[in-house]
């Protein structure tokens, strides 16, 4: 999720001219840029639909959002070839690099910072200050492949010398930081692990669930979900793209957007 002072940084320059490309032709296939989030359908394309469209503006082609409630999905897609740009989280890029060869073309700065973590939290009402208290009690994971939300809980409980199935009582996915920070607030679980840039950007707008949930353990900071491309992408679409991208900061709808 791309929040409030974020900018996108060039992994690799580009020497493509974005003036020197043509109009658009009502004949041209549409990219189709993957959106893996765990926000909210709604929220997703509020915030993505707006970068997407930019892109397309920029580069002069039509674009289109694909959407996928899970990032294994959206691994597939990006395994067949259905896909060629998509923005993922941390830890499925390196699976996928390993697996199939996906590169980063882009990578966010949110508050000058291309980092971010796992957040462990609970209810305001609830005394419990430490993960280990969190024994034999309901969690929230988000998605199965989430660095945040499922693969650094369970690294710390692999340091206990246990694993979720043993150490929770209930263990439910949510498919949303969003959601799971929501359960928090109204009890639904004991406790969660969730995305600390969707944590503060909900904090920040004064959303009321976390003002009824605590941190109780932060994880040491991750390289930032990037967007990603395929091998085989075409490259002068890739540098396109990319200069689209690294434009955003300096234009003032690019900034508008970001700032959303």
């Amino acid at each position: 999720m791309f929040l409030r002072s974020t900018v996108f940084l060039l992994v690799l320059l580009s020497p493509s001219v974005l003036a020197s490309s043509p109009p658009t032709s009502a004949r041209q296939e549409p990219i189709r840029i993957g959106v893996a989030s765990m926000i909210t359908p709604m929220d997703t394309v509020k915030y993505y639909q707006e970068i997407i469209e930019y892109i397309g503006e920029r580069i002069r082609h039509p674009v289109q959002m694909v959407h996928r409630r899970t990032y294994e999905e959206m691994d597939e897609l990006l395994e067949r070839g259905e896909i060629k740009i998509a923005f993922i989280c941390s830890a499925p890029y390196v699976k996928n690099r390993e697996k199939f060869g996906v590169e980063i073309l882009v990578a966010p700065k949110v508050d000058g910072s291309p980092m971010y973590r796992s957040y462990i939290i609970v209810h305001n009402d609830n005394p419990i200050q430490s993960f280990p208290e969190l024994k034999g009690r309901s969690f929230a994971f988000t998605d199965p492949r989430s660095n945040t939300g499922r693969i650094y809980p369970t690294y710390l409980l692999e340091t206990m010398g246990s694993e979720p199935a043993r150490f929770f009582g209930r263990l439910l996915y949510s498919y949303s930081h969003n959601k799971s920070i929501e359960m928090v607030a109204k009890k639904i679980v004991d406790g969660a692990a969730v995305e600390s840039l969707v944590y503060e950007y909900m904090r920040k707008s004064g959303s009321p669930y976390t003002r009824q949930t605590k941190i109780i353990k932060r994880s040491p900071p991750f390289g930032i979900p990037p967007v990603v491309v395929v091998r085989d992408i075409d490259p002068v679409l890739r540098g396109k793209v990319k200069e689209a991208f690294f434009s955003m900061r300096d234009s003032a709808k690019g900034r508008a957007i970001l700032r959303r």
